[in-house]
């Protein structure tokens, strides 16, 4: 385990934290203490139909002793049962032949001292059950009821939720009185198909007073009536099962839906994150590998998670020890170790607990077996300091789960993930340490000075007043794209919600920038004042006269007139005192290479505007930096953020490398994770963790709180602590995957 690094100021929380979780990192766990509040470590072997005539439980058993595992995740029964169910319809594994093998493992883990979850997958059937309750499951506008495969998927809103699977879950639950029940797939059908089946059109109609809409259509009032009662369903059955399983086993005995770090994946299935993860006492990820924007994902969905739920509580992450992610998933065939450590490191610094996954307890690629054990017993001898913490972040990412049903509707990544992504990125390529905000926690935000808006462009009247407040104690926004030009509905205002903060007003009709989104075009941003009289160079004496100085958001692009952009922006009118920072240059030729001189090469239509503390930046350049990765996009953001923050900023890291960096703060000390990503630039695997360094590290602390002395956790050595004013400063030589700093 290598590389993360701590520098927070102390000066925050600690009265709110769980006695619970505090005493039970020191390793004196008061009695009572719930499960939920203690088991850190978790491990799963996901049983094929197979495994009941090869399952080495005393194999298993060590190994899970081997891990340092706390609880685990048993398949019990849904698609297929691992238990002599007395439901005739439950299909009972296929080489089960009367075994109990999920009653085997359950006592084998309790008598360990382990708590057990026991596994559904509930949401569709074999053809047995279809043909036996055929109004249980959902239909397509012309009667023909929705597969996947060859099972049948059923319906949310039938007697199959509602009846028959609390009865399986109260056979189960007096079986083996497992410590709670979770389902992988919980929330049924998601949002790419409307269930037309009795029970919906019934349902629908007694709650709105019309059909079913007869296919998606944003612009629909019904059709957004029926997204919103989609949500409510799914709601109502994490609350109703949660009442199950509490009345079959007691108040601990939790139901818990898998969720996934996603809010884009969240919201095609109906799953509101923010109401969701405040119900939730603990949640279990479902987010198994980084997708196409990195490490770094793991990370902002703990915080991001966090956020909502509390850092009181834990949020174990299924993390695949076989290859998950891209496009192909070679379920028993070993990942690259470094692949599957960098994900659970960056897990790790954003306060996500490890659940080890593997796809049968039957291996020929046993490699696997090798990859969790290290990472796991790091994380049971340090984790006193990855538990019961708050970051220090002074900058805010907002995100918004309305804005991306709304406005991203059907191009919710585009829309609204990658100008995220592309703010986030810059963030971690800067090292400035951020937490995500979602919108109805604004006023919650403690130590938040700068809030970033990326491209939140469903923005109520209530969100737009919170935002104004913000700003009138002190606060300071950075907003991007068509922010606040769209209502909660997604319906288009006449001007932006914040038009009074921006200095600008719409002089267009909204609903362009979808188009442009979509494209990618051969245009720049000019800056101002330009310079290139003076910067070395070919001259033809009609160069632009030098008026003024550059503003120190374009730092580092004192040789440049223009940047790349590769969008288009639409005119705006500006209120006294604003002022322009870049102006659009439209898009000339590309090829052939002869016609590729700019047309028109200045306009007056603006690409940042400055209005005292609030900068927006109409040019979604946190897009194009998702979409292109030009370390200009990069530079430019981070040097606004930093203008933004001015002397607020916790973290100084300088040195080579990408390295994310996230600072929290436990009573009494600060703790710093430091994670090498440098070596993730590729779309394979990384089978190698290469090192970065040296790093020379800076931290802000508290008027009264220097400390003494700098720990690393994961190097083991220990660090001279420098200080300077408010700032402690050490050298971290060398980096290789991750590092964690305690500073005391």
């Amino acid at each position: 385990m290598k590389n993360f690094e701590i520098h927070m100021n102390r000066r925050t929380f600690v009265a709110s934290l769980a006695a619970p979780l505090v005493a039970a990192q020191s390793g004196d766990t008061p009695a009572g203490t719930p499960w939920f509040r203690r088991t850190f470590r978790w491990g799963q072997t996901n049983i094929t139909e197979i495994d009941p005539t090869r399952y080495d439980i005393p194999w298993w058993r060590e190994f899970w002793k081997r891990t340092a595992v706390q609880g685990v995740i048993i398949n019990a029964g849904g698609i297929v049962a691992y238990y002599p169910s007395k439901f005739p319809l439950q299909h009972q594994a296929e080489f089960l032949q009367g075994r109990d093998l999920y009653g085997e493992l359950c006592r084998a883990a309790q008598s360990d001292g382990l708590a057990v979850l026991a596994r559904m997958d509930s949401n569709r059937t074999a053809e047995d059950f279809y043909r036996a309750h055929p109004d249980w499951f959902t239909r397509s506008a012309s009667g023909e009821p929705y597969r996947a495969a060859d099972k049948y998927i059923t319906c949310v809103n039938s007697p199959y939720y509602e009846q028959y699977l609390p009865d399986v879950l109260r056979e189960i639950i007096g079986r083996t009185h497992p410590s709670g029940i979770t389902d992988n797939s919980w929330s049924g059908l998601d949002r790419g198909r409307i269930c037309f089946c009795d029970n919906c059109a019934r349902r629908f109609r007694e709650r709105t007073g019309h059909p079913l809409p007869k296919a998606a259509d944003w612009d629909s009032p019904v059709y957004r009536q029926w997204i919103e009662w989609n949500y409510a369903r799914r709601l109502e059955l994490w609350d109703f099962n949660n009442r199950v399983t509490k009345d079959a086993g007691g108040a601990d005995c939790l139901w818990l839906g898998m969720n996934s770090g996603s809010v884009t994946e969240q919201a095609h299935s109906f799953r509101d994150c923010a109401k969701l993860w405040k119900r939730a006492e603990i949640l279990m990820l479902d987010y198994q590998a980084r997708g196409s924007f990195g490490f770094e994902e793991n990370s902002d969905a703990g915080k991001r998670i966090h956020g909502v739920m509390g850092w009181n509580k834990l949020i174990p992450e299924s993390m695949p020890m076989y290859q998950a992610g891209g496009k192909t998933w070679f379920r028993v065939a070993s990942k690259p170790a470094a692949e599957a450590h960098l994900w659970m490191l960056e897990g790790f610094a954003g306060g996500v607990q490890p659940w080890w996954h593997y796809i049968s307890a039957y291996q020929e690629d046993r490699r696997m077996y090798h990859t969790p054990g290290p990472v796991m017993r790091w994380h049971r001898e340090n984790e006193r300091y990855l538990l019961n913490r708050r970051p220090i972040a002074t900058v805010g990412l907002a995100w918004s789960q309305r804005n991306t049903d709304f406005y991203g509707r059907s191009e919710a990544r585009e829309m609204v993930e990658l100008p995220y992504r592309g703010f986030q990125h810059a963030l971690i390529r800067a090292r400035i340490p951020y937490v995500p905000v979602e919108l109805d926690q604004i006023g919650e935000a403690s130590g938040v000075r700068t809030l970033i808006l990326p491209n939140i462009a469903a923005l109520s009247d209530a969100h737009a007043s919170a935002l104004r407040g913000f700003v009138n104690r002190g606060g300071a926004l950075i907003a991007t794209g068509a922010t606040g030009l769209y209502d909660e509905h997604g319906d288009p205002r006449s001007d932006f919600a914040l038009a009074d903060l921006f200095g600008a007003h719409v002089t267009t009709r909204p609903g362009e920038e979808r188009k442009w989104a979509a494209q990618s075009l051969h245009s720049y941003l000019r800056l101002t004042p330009e310079l290139r009289a003076k910067v070395w160079g070919p001259q033809t004496g009609k160069e632009p006269a030098i008026h003024g100085v550059r503003h120190p958001i374009f730092k580092g692009f004192e040789e440049t007139d223009i940047l790349p952009f590769g969008g288009m922006l639409a005119p705006l009118r500006l209120d006294d005192g604003a002022e322009t920072l870049l102006t659009l240059v439209p898009p000339f030729p590309v090829f052939p290479p002869e016609t590729a001189w700019m047309r028109e090469p200045v306009t007056s239509i603006p690409g940042l505007i400055l209005n005292g503390r609030m900068a927006y930046l109409p040019a979604d350049l946190d897009r194009r930096y998702a979409q292109d990765g030009l370390p200009d996009h990069g530079e430019l953001l981070a040097n606004l953020t930093r203008w933004s923050a001015g002397e607020h900023l916790p973290l100084r890291v300088e040195g080579r490398g990408l390295v994310d960096c996230n600072l929290y703060a436990q009573p009494g000390r600060m703790i710093l994770h430091l994670v090498n990503l440098a070596n993730s630039a590729g779309r394979g695997p990384v089978d190698e963790i290469l090192p970065i360094g040296p790093l020379r590290v800076s931290v802000r602390f508290g008027q009264d709180s220097a400390p003494k002395e700098i720990r690393l956790l994961v190097s083991g050595s220990r660090k001279p602590s420098g200080i300077e004013g408010q700032w402690a400063s050490f050298t971290l030589d060398r980096l290789e995957g991750h590092e964690v700093a305690v500073l005391e």
